[in-house]
């Protein structure tokens, strides 16, 4: 039975597809795209996302989306 810290590493996991792949379809692009500019342009991925799982996941995947995307428009990443 995996422990507590695996159960939030991996629902924090399938949170950041969800978010990678819905901003994709937002933006249409690929995940590729998006997973890049997330991580290598910026580190929104580990800085943002991650951090604030708990708070995201509750939202809407409209809100989610659009808060990511502003935070992205904010540091300047263009995918």
């Amino acid at each position: 039975m995996p422990s507590n810290g695996n159960k939030k590493n991996s629902n924090e996991l399938e949170f950041a597809i969800f978010c990678i792949e819905n901003i994709a379809h937002e933006l249409g692009v690929n995940g590729e795209q998006v997973y890049l500019a997330l991580t290598e342009k910026s580190d929104i991925l580990n800085q943002y996302i991650v951090p604030e799982y708990e708070v995201l996941h509750t939202q809407s995947r409209e809100y989610i989306i659009d808060d990511i995307i502003g935070v992205m428009k904010e540091r300047g990443i263009k995918i």
